[in-house]
């Protein structure tokens, strides 16, 4: 097969849980570890950064890869889920895989794997795992899918885990109260090993210390209260509280002996987007009219959103919405703003939620606008009603952000 066919392949014979949603998610770690013993074991050995969280991992993960590429190692960068190409979720230094090591990959592993009945995601850490051993990076910073204890990175034992916050989502599958998200997502916590946790207190941050204390891990809690050291190129103050919670977990690289100055954060968090290639932070698409892209999803990505609006000047505000069909909208929904005019839409997925539904619901909560036929015809529609002095964000999703940028 070449790399199209090697593509489509993998898309027919996996379950993709960002597609199609629960069907898709497996709930244990069998079908990883089955896949560790058919690849020999990449997880064994390897060098890395482990993150989870609710929001803001995705651009932790990237400033920690920045600052260890200024640093001077190869590292490897492992997140998910894509926006525009399925290798953006694995690179080196910045440089996504190539698309001959996809290819070699499954034909090397196909007849072993199609047994096992991996999901996508799964599939994709097995690679990205393999991917790394064979390039013989310096140290890797993997992203978790979600939650932690049964995702299937939790097979790799790092140099320090980080826990960038507790937010609501996933709860069907993570818990329903906040402490019992935490303790997924303190999962990843290994004996012995270091914690750095972005954002906690009270009961969750109980959660943390517990089981840190448990596992005899050194526990390290953000003070988010503290001055930024060096500016981060991404934008807002969630943006920050990243920064400061990938210094802290800098911090524990250097007391483990990783050669990493101060000039080396500085750079990386200035050139986090030109060295890691990240994309859909408050991304700006377009000056004139001033349009935005953020793969805001849940109520605190939202929240964070609307803080960001409320800085931003404009006349009138135009927003492209789009969601999922498979969570609760409604908190969400609320958290939006009702002076904005709408367009609403469905990502070309399997789970997007169809456009007039998204409409109906959004009416329920004070939302006013028009439904489109696609993602494409209601980003067109937006930039053609806004004025030179409006602003036009385009959020909700991460499918429907990856239909712009």
């Amino acid at each position: 097969m070449d790399y199209a066919e090697t593509l489509a392949y993998l898309y027919a014979q996996l379950p993709m849980f960002q597609r199609i949603g629960k069907a898709a998610y497996k709930a244990d770690l069998s079908n990883t570890h089955a896949l560790m013993d058919l690849t020999g074991h990449p997880e064994r050995g390897l060098r890395c950064v482990h993150v989870a969280g609710t929001n803001g991992k995705g651009s932790t993960s990237h400033s920690i890869a920045s600052v260890l590429q200024e640093a001077g190692y190869k590292v490897g960068l492992h997140t998910s889920p894509h926006l525009k190409d399925f290798r953006e979720r694995f690179r080196i230094n910045g440089d996504m895989i190539a698309k001959n090591e996809v290819v070699r990959f499954v034909e090397q592993y196909r007849a072993g794997f199609e047994p096992i009945q991996a999901s996508f995601f799964e599939w994709g850490v097995a690679l990205a795992l393999w991917w790394f051993r064979e390039q013989q990076v310096d140290i890797a910073v993997i992203e978790t899918g979600m939650g932690g204890r049964l995702d299937s990175t939790n097979v790799i034992t790092p140099e320090v885990s980080v826990i960038t916050n507790i937010g609501w989502d996933h709860t069907d599958f993570l818990g329903n109260t906040l402490e019992a998200i935490a303790g997924e997502k303190a999962g990843i916590i290994k004996p012995g090993i270091p914690v750095v946790v972005g954002e906690a207190e009270g009961t969750v941050a109980d959660v943390f210390r517990n089981k840190a204390a448990a596992s005899n891990s050194p526990l390290f809690l953000v003070d988010q209260q503290a001055p930024l050291p060096f500016p981060s190129a991404l934008h807002g103050r969630h943006q920050e509280r990243n920064a400061r919670t990938a210094c802290a977990a800098i911090e524990r690289l250097r007391e483990r002996g990783w050669r990493i100055t101060d000039e080396h954060i500085r750079h990386g968090l200035r050139e986090v987007v030109r060295n890691t290639g990240l994309l859909g932070r408050w991304q700006t698409l377009c000056d004139t009219p001033l349009t935005i892209a953020d793969v805001a999803h849940n109520v605190d990505g939202i929240r964070v959103v609307r803080r960001m609006l409320e800085c931003q000047p404009y006349h009138v505000l135009h927003i492209v919405l789009g969601m999922v069909h498979d969570k609760d909208l409604s908190p969400v929904l609320a958290e939006l703003p009702k002076s904005a005019t709408y367009y609403f839409c469905k990502a070309n997925i399997p789970r997007g939620l169809d456009a007039t539904e998204l409409q109906r619901q959004a009416a329920g909560h004070g939302l006013q606008g028009s439904p489109f036929a696609s993602v494409d015809a209601a980003y067109r529609a937006a930039c053609h009603r806004a004025a030179l002095n409006d602003l036009v964000l385009v959020t909700g999703s991460v499918f429907v952000v990856a239909e712009v940028v």
